[in-house]
């Protein structure tokens, strides 16, 4: 006898969860800025956050935890001050690459 399952009852997928070493936050910051996507950066990074502590990373950060909460949302699309200065308190930094020209779209 098959048990039918309700999309409701399936749990929400949480990166947060998943962010506990600095190689898997490295990897995950990494296959983000990969999609050139501001709004998905922004929320990974409030992945990252709440993974070590919204309130700990708005300190460190300068920020109150409600501009953060805000700033970091899916939606968002952050200056480049505040995803600096965020980053800078999950002590995580942006590195340039060059691009092999022949695989850009």
């Amino acid at each position: 006898m098959t048990h039918l399952i309700s999309i409701s009852d399936i749990p929400e997928f949480d990166f947060a969860e998943h962010l506990n070493s600095e190689d898997a936050i490295a990897e995950y910051l990494t296959a983000v800025l990969e999609e050139n996507d501001p709004a998905l950066l922004a929320s990974a990074l409030g992945d990252i956050a709440r993974a070590r502590g919204m309130s700990e990373i708005a300190r460190a950060s300068g920020m109150t935890r409600e501009a953060l909460y805000k700033a970091l949302r899916p939606d968002a699309h952050p200056r480049f001050e505040t995803i600096n200065r965020v980053c800078t308190a999950l002590g995580v930094k942006l590195v340039v690459q060059t691009i092999n020209h022949q695989n850009i779209n």
